[in-house]
């Protein structure tokens, strides 16, 4: 019997590897807005992050998700994702 993969993404934030399905897609989209993608479909680059508020500080503070996306992020995107984050924890 044949088991199946379990595709492995490294958080931003801690640098764990971990399945996919535990961690949070930020995507930039192909306008270059970043934002939360919860449902892990919408089209852009992606990065991941773990469902904590301190693996997304932990990104912002050394900015890997600006590393990730070759692009300044500004504070608002960052906080609007904290808060997004929060309410879903």
């Amino acid at each position: 019997m044949h088991q199946k993969k379990i595709p492995m993404r490294m958080c931003t934030g801690c640098g764990e590897m971990k399945p996919k399905k535990e961690l949070v897609r930020v995507v930039k989209s192909p306008e270059g807005e970043v934002s939360l993608d919860l449902t892990g479909k919408k089209p852009g680059r992606g990065a991941y992050v773990c469902r904590s508020a301190e693996c997304l500080k932990a990104a912002r503070k050394a900015r890997r998700l600006e590393r990730a996306f070759s692009c300044r992020i500004p504070d608002t995107v960052y906080d609007r994702m904290e808060e997004e984050l929060s309410r879903n924890e």
